[in-house]
This record gives C-alpha cells, sequence and structure tokens, in this order.
C-alpha cells in the first residue's frame, strides 16, 4: 500500500479509536445515572469576613445536565489553544499527545465512584476528544486533494460510525455481562495502537502558520453565513444524539422506556448505522454539486424526525408492532419505531455533516489555517452543547421527556430557516445551490 493511502488510513482509525470511546459512554450514560443516583446536592456554605458564600442547591436535574456539560465546557476551554497549537507547530504531536491523554483518562473510568468524579472524568474527556478530533480532521482536510476534500472527511466519520456501532455493541453486550472495566479495557488498547500509528505512520507537520489564525478567519464571509445554522443546530444535536438513548434505557419513572444495555445500543446504532453507510456517498456528492444545499436539506430533516421521537409508543401502538424480541426480550411497541427513526436521524445527518466540514476545510486550506478552521467550527457549536444538557436535564426532571425532543427537534428547523434567509438575503438567491 502507498504511502499516501496509510496516512489516511492511520488517520481513519484514529478516528475510529475515538469514536469508539465517545459512543461507549454515551451508550453507557443511562447505567451511570441509574447506578451513581444523582440527587439534588447542596453547596455548603462559607463565611468570608461577613460575606456568605454558597447554600445554593443544584437540583438532580442539573447534576444530571452536568454529566454531559462537564464534557462540553472542558472542549470549549480546550479547543482555541488545541487549535493555534496545531496551526503554530506540528498537528501530529497535538494529535498524538491527545489520543495518548485519551488513553489514559478511559483508563481511569472504571475507578468512578460519585457523580462529581464523573464530571471531572468526563471534562478530562472532552479534552482529550477535542484534540483528536480537530486534529484528525485537519489533517486529512489538509492531505485531500480539491475535489475530494469532502469525500475523505466522509470516509473518516465513517470510520468513527463504524467504532460507534462497535462500540454500542460492546457496551450493551459486555456491560450486561461483566461490568464497566473489560469496556474501557479496550478502548485503551485501541487509542495506545492509534497513538502509535500516528506517529509511525503521519509526517512532521511543515504548515506552520504564525499569528493568530482565528481573526480573519472568524470574519470569514461563508464562516459567518453558516454560523447562523450552526449555533442553533448545536442545542438540536445535543439534545436529540444525548436523549435517544437516554430516552430509551431510563425508568419508566424518569419517563424513559427501561430497556436493557443491548435495546438502548441498538437504537444508538441504528443511528450510526445509517450515517456510516450514506456519509462518503453525500459527501463524494457534495465535492461535485457543493455544500449549502445539503446542510440545509440535512438539518431540516433531521429536525423534522426529532420532533417524532416522542409519539415512538403511539406509533408503536396504532400499527400493532411486537413487544418481544429474540435475543432482546420483552421491551414495548415503541422499540421498532424509535429504531427507524433513530435509523432516519443518521440518513438526516449524513447530507449534513460532511458538507458542513468541508467548507470549513475549503476555508482554511491554503495558509489560512485549517486547523483553526475547524476550531472556529467547534467553537460554534459550544454553547448549545453547554446550554442543551442543563436544559435536557431540567426538561427531563421537572417538565416532560417528550420536550427534550420537541425543543431539539423546533431548533433545527429555526436554524434552517435562519440559515437560508440570511443566505438568499446576503449571496442572492442562487446561493443554495452555488456553493
Amino acid at each position: 500500500m502507498d504511502r499516501p493511502r496509510l496516512r489516511f488510513w492511520a488517520l481513519y482509525f484514529t478516528r475510529f479509536a475515538g469514536g469508539f470511546g465517545f459512543i461507549t459512554l454515551i451508550t453507557l450514560l443511562p447505567k451511570y445515572i441509574n447506578e451513581l443516583d444523582p440527587q439534588a446536592v447542596v453547596l455548603p456554605q462559607l463565611a468570608i469576613g461577613g460575606l456568605v458564600l454558597g447554600g445554593l442547591t443544584l437540583s438532580k436535574g442539573f447534576v444530571i445536565g452536568m454529566y454531559t456539560t462537564g464534557f462540553t465546557l472542558a472542549q470549549t476551554v480546550a479547543v482555541v489553544p488545541l487549535a493555534w497549537a496545531g496551526d503554530r507547530y506540528d498537528k501530529r504531536l497535538v494529535l498524538a499527545g491527545t489520543v495518548g491523554l485519551g488513553a489514559l483518562v478511559y483508563a481511569a473510568f472504571p475507578l468512578v465512584d460519585s457523580s462529581l468524579s464523573f464530571i471531572f472524568a468526563r471534562a478530562a474527556q472532552g479534552i482529550a476528544v477535542t484534540g483528536a478530533g480537530l486534529m484528525s480532521l485537519a489533517l486529512v482536510g489538509e492531505l485531500a486533494r480539491d475535489g475530494t476534500r469532502a469525500n475523505h472527511i466522509g470516509k473518516a466519520n465513517a470510520a468513527r460510525f463504524g467504532a460507534s456501532i462497535l462500540g454500542s455493541l460492546a457496551a450493551g453486550i459486555l456491560y450486561d455481562t461483566l461490568g464497566f472495566t473489560p469496556i474501557f479495557v479496550i478502548i485503551v488498547a485501541l487509542l495506545s495502537v492509534a497513538t502509535i500509528a500516528i506517529w509511525v505512520l503521519l509526517p512532521p507537520d511543515e504548515t506552520t502558520i504564525h499569528g493568530f489564525p482565528f481573526t480573519n478567519l472568524a470574519l470569514n464571509e461563508r464562516i459567518m453565513t453558516i454560523a447562523t445554522f450552526r449555533v442553533q443546530y448545536a442545542v438540536a444535536v445535543t439534545l436529540v444524539r444525548t436523549w435517544v438513548p437516554i430516552y430509551a434505557g431510563v425508568s419508566a419513572a424518569s419517563g424513559g422506556l427501561a430497556y436493557s444495555g443491548i435495546a438502548v445500543a441498538a437504537t444508538v446504532i441504528a443511528e450510526k448505522f445509517t450515517n456510516m453507510l450514506f456519509q462518503p456517498h453525500t459527501g463524494r456528492i457534495s465535492d461535485q454539486s457543493g455544500r449549502a444545499l445539503f446542510v440545509f436539506l440535512g438539518g431540516g430533516l433531521y429536525g423534522l424526525i426529532a420532533l417524532a421521537v416522542p409519539f415512538s409508543p403511539a406509533i408503536g401502538e396504532a400499527l400493532a408492532l411486537p413487544a418481544r424480541f429474540p435475543v432482546l426480550g420483552p421491551l414495548s411497541p415503541a422499540f421498532l419505531p424509535l429504531l427507524a427513526l433513530s435509523g432516519l436521524l443518521g440518513i438526516a445527518d449524513s447530507f449534513r455533516e460532511p458538507a458542513s466540514m468541508a467548507l470549513f476545510a475549503d476555508e482554511g486550506t491554503g495558509g489560512a489555517g485549517v486547523a483553526s478552521s475547524f476550531g472556529i467550527r467547534e467553537l460554534l457549536w459550544r454553547p448549545g452543547s453547554v446550554v442543551a444538557p442543563l436544559l435536557g436535564g431540567y426538561l427531563m426532571a421537572d417538565v416532560g421527556m417528550e420536550w427534550v425532543f420537541f425543543i431539539g427537534g423546533g431548533a433545527a428547523i429555526t436554524g434552517v430557516l435562519t440559515f437560508l434567509g440570511v443566505l438568499v438575503y446576503s449571496h442572492g438567491s442562487g446561493a443554495l445551490t452555488e456553493w
């Protein structure tokens, strides 16, 4: 196999290893909620002189939200320094370092024994995932020739989604039989191999960029336009992706379906499998036909499908679908509709994701700073991804599980409509098919 292809395969494997670890935690999140049993927390009072601090009560919903927000807050803090270091120094070195850090972090998860330690571990995971994601995408975008960028990014994402499928299966099966520890042994082994592959197969990065590329890229016309969509869509995807497995796995008393680990894994796998299957193809078409239309169609469909998720039980009852399945055992008539909707969410997002990523890569290559361009893409995502889990925890605990999906779907739809309005106003009626 020729050397350039080996470089892409090393990056694809890195995306695979990172995706395996990330989805494992998503799949196990309802199990951590059940086992750690998060409760409302009263902060202790501290007296400093005549000033009394503390004494606030953090609700159970807030603590549940922090299980994800701890991760996204750490990502937010890490984006700028990691992206700047990648453009200024060596992306390969930053990538190897953050993947190696990830191996250490996942090795610590079996030691978690409280909500606080879980939140700290998730924060450390957020730093490692951010560095690995930014640098692997930046290197794929940089190594790919013009006209092939979305296709290569689609393949890299397909590797990540393939790992998500295997990771969900491993998490569901191994947790039900052996508990947490064996799952994390597998993750640590994969990340260790990825670290070695990066160091051996990728050449040192010589595209040094001086200064602070974020400044110019933040005013880039196309990036500013897609930002109107992305900041809202972050709320949608964070809520829906996080709460589909929670909805499937938590107890009925909490508004969920109380499915087993393997059934929860199946709902996650459905979304990842369809996304993996379609992304290389939609990426290739995006290379030929432009980016904006795929972002618009994918985002809009995602929102409409998300709105239907809470109606899974009603759909199952109306169609008289089975409530017992081989291997999975007794579930409910909601299972097949939820599985189908998860798969449709993956198809919808397969149109949006490679086109969006390639747009940012297009704007960052040629000396502008590809890592910083992806860094801006991450920063646009962060406000929504930080606030959404806290909102989701509140909605789940105090309003109703269905409102998580109503708010998530609505955010996707308002995002694509805003994007379309700005696109037409700023760039003309043909911009949707010209970008």
